[in-house]
């Protein structure tokens, strides 16, 4: 399999430069107290799925609604490549460090703060995650209860055609492999204001259910991300294993739609319990 095209370099200081624009009021900058993680994320392949509510509500956290674009709900099957991983910012993971990871998530929000001065906090929920390896699933699991799983994947990004690109993440599981996979069409840019690209991509916290019940909030920064739409895309392989029945119908359906995010550095915020 090819491996990726070269990414920005990235140092983690004091401060985290983010976003300088009026977008999305994410931070300028993130204070390094509190980090979990920084690392990079690049060639996010993204398909996304209209879902009836009722589909996601058991997975909703305490504490959070269901996010809608346009009164319409989504589910999106997420693959990427995870680069320079560190941990609380400066600590490098021995051969952990860059790794595929495809997940299955939707979004929600929180409102937060008093009646006249409510802050919206936008997120995304994970349904399951898979990682190839199986400390990162681990420690995952272990600080943010996410349902992760470790299992033997690969990647492939290449040129297509004059400007194109094709982008797959492929995960193994018995004998058998799944997929996703697309082409791009055109040059990157960034989202339209109110598109859904911009309502998929610029969710920056997470929130996790948690056993006992209640929530973890943790944030996650990055500048916004230049997409390409594609010409193609698909889900392959047996979605009833890993998702269910019901998910499983709803992924061998076409999607709403699909598009490559170019991605950048992220940081990821220790969580707290609400």
């Amino acid at each position: 399999m090819g491996e990726s095209y070269a990414v920005k370099g990235y140092a983690a200081n004091v401060l985290f430069p983010m976003n300088r624009t009026s977008r999305s009021g994410h931070p300028k900058c993130v204070s390094a107290d509190g980090v979990f993680l920084t690392a990079e994320w690049q060639h996010l392949a993204m398909l996304n799925y209209e879902v009836d509510a009722g589909l996601l509500l058991p997975f909703t956290p305490a504490g959070t609604e269901l996010d809608r674009w346009n009164e319409q709900i989504f589910v999106s099957l997420v693959g990427f490549r995870f680069l320079k991983t560190k941990l609380f910012g400066s600590l490098p993971i021995p051969m952990h460090s860059n790794f595929e990871e495809v997940n299955l998530r939707f979004y929600v929000r929180r409102l937060v703060g008093s009646q006249s001065r409510n802050e919206v906090r936008r997120g995304v929920v994970f349904i399951r995650e898979m990682v190839p390896r199986r400390a990162i699933a681990f420690v995952a699991r272990t600080f943010y209860n996410e349902n992760y799983m470790a299992l033997p994947m690969t990647h492939e990004i290449r040129s297509v055609g004059d400007n194109g690109l094709r982008v797959a993440y492929r995960w193994r599981s018995g004998k058998c492999w799944s997929g996703v996979n697309l082409e791009t069409d055109g040059n990157s840019e960034l989202p339209g204001e109110g598109s859904v690209e911009q309502f998929i991509t610029e969710h920056y916290w997470g929130y996790a259910a948690q056993p006992r019940g209640g929530c973890v909030e943790y944030r996650v920064t990055h500048p916004p991300w230049r997409v390409w739409q594609v010409r193609q895309s698909a889900y392959e392989g047996d979605a009833e294993k890993f998702y269910g029945k019901e998910i499983a119908a709803v992924l061998r359906g076409k999607p709403h739609s699909a598009f490559l995010a170019e991605g950048s550095p992220v940081t990821v915020m220790r969580g707290r319990r609400l």
